[in-house]
This record gives structure tokens, sequence and C-alpha cells, in this order.
């Protein structure tokens, strides 16, 4: 790596960048945190050497829209539309989307503004890019108004084109409670293929492990679409594995279905549409899914629905308060840190109880309000943004907040001007972060106490991790990457290659923010870090037309990936071929799923394969 010259600011992410020239971005450098009273500053960022933002990858074979081929970076930004349109479905897809333990969310999947995706069938076309904060320059009442008038247009015009509640109700629904129902004998929403030639009901579907070569993983089933849907589809927000059971939601219902043949095992209904998700479950499977208040068109993401994941059961239910003033159009993204689930969005912020819904804190409501937060087991962190006096300078603050009162612990507050992107990693804490206007971008990794650790030189090569994003206005989910991972001194990421180019995984020292070690897909093929797996890199090898698709490892210390399941060749086509796809692994069995689903007429609608599972 060429390193910056002497008399120079050490490299990192977030220089000035040149865009003419090649490379990834360096972060600045930043002092020492103070107190919660004084947050740590980080100074502008130094003049640096020029470098090139990732640029977009090669274009892959026509029809094959699956994650086996190249998706677009997701930090490379041409210019944005107005801020609140529709985000686009993942990339993990980041949050969502880690699959369970290491799924993406397949809310899929936001990454630098202005990344778009392919269009899926019979849904208008994305309006704008999957990250960003709350609205800049907010206090400026014109930009607010005049934004506020294109917000309401471009939500309007995807309601009318999507369809609304009551165009094609969901089929085999059972009626539901105030808390949710619990199909005790659920009528499948999708028919398995459970491998052994049956083809589930569709009768006559060649047996998918006929051709399975030896040394290749067994296909535990395959699932197609059963549910009516919207005339733009439904996003859909897993998989999580949890025990025997993956689990994924969809419009207006959560399902559980068995990881040895894919059958249903449970199903919960909501009486609205899902739009918000966690990226992970909390401790014990437990998980709280928000969807709409209403039918209307419009309708806001205020109704929580507690779930546990393992048995199906529905618990508590929730309506998180309703945000008032000029910023009361955004919608909650939710996480969970600890036993607390937030629900925040541009103008409030909430934390309950994840065990009983009890409302635990209300964000700040003074000059800095957070509008998302990032969570894991233990901890709780927070994005906030500040007001200022000159309304193009906008301050951003990531926060460690305890998840019972949601005061923060520590403050480290960016130069002005950059916005917390996306947190890759809760403990250790790794952030991403942009600067809109000059299309820079930075990751920083922060000690316990909020201080700076070190700064993330990426050198020249491409980096495009996929991360959660969903259909979420004025807000911003910040966890649900793929692509990134980490582990106690060590931060992984995926190069980004064009098709038919291996890429690598790159180890960085979190004391250094310097590359430790790479290691390199097998040949022509691309990897990509899903989580940890027994201390070891868990990583996803995409499919190709002619190779498999495989779940493998990579050590602490580097070298080739260990492969854990290698798919057949003979599937390689239908592994590749699901729209944004989310992925989860666990007690031996990998899935992949469906981000979307969505056709251009009911019949093929139900023939659109939803999930899939391999395992030994």
């Amino acid at each position: 790596m060429t390193q910056p010259p002497s008399n120079q600011p050490p490299g990192g992410f977030g220089a000035p960048q040149d865009p003419n020239q090649g490379g990834m971005p360096p972060v600045p450098p930043a002092t020492p945190p103070q107190m919660p009273a004084q947050p740590p500053q980080m100074p502008p960022v130094p003049p640096q050497a020029p470098a090139q933002p990732p640029q977009a990858p090669g274009q892959p074979p026509q029809g094959q829209p699956g994650y086996g081929y190249p998706q677009q970076p997701q930090h490379q930004q041409p210019v944005p539309p107005p801020y609140g349109y529709p985000q686009q479905a993942p990339q993990p897809g980041p949050y969502g989307q880690q699959p369970g333990p290491y799924g993406q969310q397949p809310n899929p999947y936001g990454g630098y503004p202005g990344q778009t995706q392919p269009a899926y069938p019979g849904a208008p076309a994305p309006g704008g890019g999957s990250g960003g904060g709350p609205f800049k320059g907010r206090t400026g009442l014109v930009a607010i108004v005049a934004a506020a008038v294109v917000l309401v247009a471009g939500v309007t015009t995807w309601a009318v084109v999507g369809g609304g509640d009551d165009d094609k109700p969901t089929i085999a629904q059972s009626p539901t409670s105030s808390t949710g129902t619990t199909t005790a004998d659920p009528k499948p929403s999708e028919s398995a293929d459970e491998g052994d030639g049956s083809g589930g009901d569709k009768g006559g579907e060649d047996d998918l492990n006929a051709a399975r070569q030896e040394g290749e993983a067994k296909v535990n089933f395959l699932t197609t679409n059963d549910v009516d849907l919207p005339r733009n589809g439904s996003e859909v927000f897993g998989p999580w594995i949890v025990g025997d059971t993956v689990v994924k939601a969809m419009y207006k219902g959560v399902s559980g279905y068995s990881l040895s043949d894919g059958a249903k095992k449970w199903q919960v209904d909501l009486p609205f549409k899902l739009c918000a998700a966690p990226a992970q479950p909390g401790a014990n499977g437990i998980m709280v899914f928000g969807y709409e208040e209403s039918a209307k068109d419009g309708a806001k993401c205020t109704m929580l629905q507690q779930i546990d994941l393992k048995s199906g059961k529905a618990g508590w239910k929730k309506a998180v308060p309703k945000p008032e003033g000029l910023f009361a159009f955004s919608d909650n993204t939710l996480a969970i840190g600890a036993n607390t689930v937030t629900a925040a969005g541009s103008s409030s912020a909430y934390g309950f109880s994840l065990t009983d819904g009890r409302q635990v804190f209300t964000g700040p409501t003074g000059d800095c309000k957070p509008y998302a937060y990032a969570g894991d087991a233990t901890k709780l962190v927070a994005a906030s943004q500040c007001r200022t006096a000159d309304v193009n300078k906008e301050q951003h603050t990531i926060s460690e907040v305890d998840p019972n009162t949601g005061k923060a612990k520590w403050t480290y507050r960016l130069a002005a001007t950059w916005e917390v992107d996306k947190v890759y990693s809760v403990n250790p804490l790794v952030v991403s972060a942009f600067q809109r206007e000059q299309k820079k971008w930075s990751i920083v990794a922060l000690n316990p106490n909020g201080s700076v650790r070190s700064e993330i030189q990426g050198g020249k090569d491409k980096y495009a991790p996929r991360c959660g994003g969903g259909l979420v206005i004025f807000g911003r989910n910040l966890q649900g990457c793929t692509g990134v991972a980490a582990a106690g001194d060590t931060f992984y990421m995926a190069t980004d290659t064009s098709y038919g180019t291996s890429n690598e995984v790159v180890a960085f020292d979190l004391k250094t923010g310097k590359p430790k070690w790479r290691s390199k897909a097998p040949a022509e093929q691309q990897m990509t870090p899903l989580g940890m797996e027994g201390g070891e890199v868990l990583v996803y090898v995409a499919p190709k037309y002619d190779k498999g698709g495989a779940v493998a490892t990579i050590a602490p210390a580097g070298g080739a990936p260990k492969i854990l399941l290698k798919h057949p060749v003979s599937v390689a086509q239908i592994e590749s071929g699901f729209f944004s796809a989310g992925y989860a692994y666990g007690n031996g069995t990998f899935v992949v799923a469906a981000g979307r689903v969505s056709a251009t007429s009911d019949a093929e609608e139900k023939e659109t394969k939803t999930m899939m599972g391999f395992s030994k």
C-alpha cells in the first residue's frame, strides 16, 4: 500500500478525494473524547493524497440477478435525489442486512446514499439511495417545507403504483387478535420441495439432489411463494435461525420453518403490513417487529409486536408514541441492545423493555436528537444529529447509551458535515461515516470509552458492503451489513471486484487500522463475510453459472477459506436467482432467502422461489 508523505497526517478513510483518482478514501484523525458533558471533537478532515471511492463492478450476465453476481457498490454516490424517497431494498443487506446468527437484515439494505438496486418485477423505479440521516439543514424552514412537498409527492406516487392493502387480501390468514395470532395448525403459505423429487405442491419438479456430486451438500428444501401480495410485491425480513427453526417475515405474517425440510412450523398473523425489524433477535430468540397502524396509504410504522422466534408465540403489543412537530413524518427504525428494543426516527426516540414492552426511556429532545440505534447482547449505541447555527454544517454524533435509561455514557462528535452511515460492529465498535456533498467515505474504530482506536486504511482497493436500509423514509437502519465482520482486535471487509474475478477478504488491525492479511476467494468466485463463527470469519462464497456456492470460514491468522458446505453445482442457477438475497447459518445449515417477493402476474407470483436450505 502506498504510504502518504511523511509531512502529511496519517492516511485513512475520509480525506478530501479527487473523483478522478483511484482507491479507498481515508478516515480523518480525531482527538480523544472528553467526558459526556464535553463530547470529543473530531477535527476537520486534513488534506491527503487524492484517492478514489469504490467504482462499479463489471456487469453480470443477463438473467442472473441473484447475489452470485456483483451488486452495485454501496459507497459510490451519484447525485442524490431529494432525501426521503423510498429506500431501495439490499443488499443485507448490513441492517440487516449478519445472517442468523449471521443473517442479513433484508429490509434490505443501504450503504452510501444514492446507491440504487436493480428494479424488481412489478415495482416502481427506485427513488434514491439508501443512506443518509435526518433531513440535512432541517433548521431551515423554507428548505424543510420544500422538501416536505417533494416527500409527500414521492410517498403518494409509491403508494399509488404499489397498490393498497385492500387490493389483494392475503390468503389463508387467520383472524388476528389485538396481540397477534399464532396459527396453531398453520396452513402453509409456501410449498416446499424437500429435495426428494416430490416438488412440494408443484409435483413434477426435478429432484434437486439427483445431480449432487460427491462432497457436495444436500439441498434440504426449496420453498415457493403462496401468499397473494399487493401489486408491487413485498419486502422480506430475515432470515434468522433460532435452534432448529428458520424464521422470516413478509407482508402481514411472521413464519417459522423447519431447518430440515422447510415445512412451516408456525405463523403469527398481523393486522397490517410489516414495516420494520431489528437486524437480529435479542436473548433467547425474542424479536420485536414493527407494523403499520392501519391499511391506509401512508400509514405510519408505529405498532410493535413481540414474538418468540423459538416457539412462534406472540407476546406483548405496543404503540409507539406518535411524533409531533415539523419532522413528525419519519417512520421508526428498530434495534435491540441488551434487554431494550428502540424505536427511533428523525424527531423522536424511545426505548422499551424487550421482556414486557414497558417504556424505559425517551430519547433526548434537546439540541442533539437520536435518529437511529444499534445494539448487541450487552450494548446500545445511538446516532444523533445536533442543531447548529449554520444549517449547512450539520453535526452528527455516535454515543454509547445506557439501555435502561437512554443516557449517554460517552459521545464522539464527528467533524461538521459528516454523517453516521452504518455501525458495522457494536463490540468492537466500528462505524462507517460519509460526507454527502464531497462523496467521501470513512471507517473509524472506537475504544470502549469513545476515543479513536484507529482509522481503517483501505489503500487502493474497492469495497462495497451490503447494508440494511429498507423502505424507510427519513429514517435509517444502522445495522444489517454483510461484507463486513469484526471481533477482538480485527475488522474484516471484502474487496469489490468484477464478475469472474476472485475477490479477497482483508483483515485490518483495529489497533493500527492497517491491513494484516488477505484471503482470496476460490477461483473466479466472490466471497463476503457474514459474521463470526467459533472465533473464525464466516464467509459466503457466491455461485457462478458453472460453480456452486459455498459456506466457509477463515482462521483469525488468515489463510485459504476452509469449506464447511459445498453447494451442488446443479442448483447454482437457482441459488443465484434470489433477488436481493438474505443469508443465515446455524445448526450446520445455510439458508438463502429472497429479500423481496414480486412478480408480474398472480401465477408467476406463486411460482416465485423464496427460500433454499443446504446441509451436510
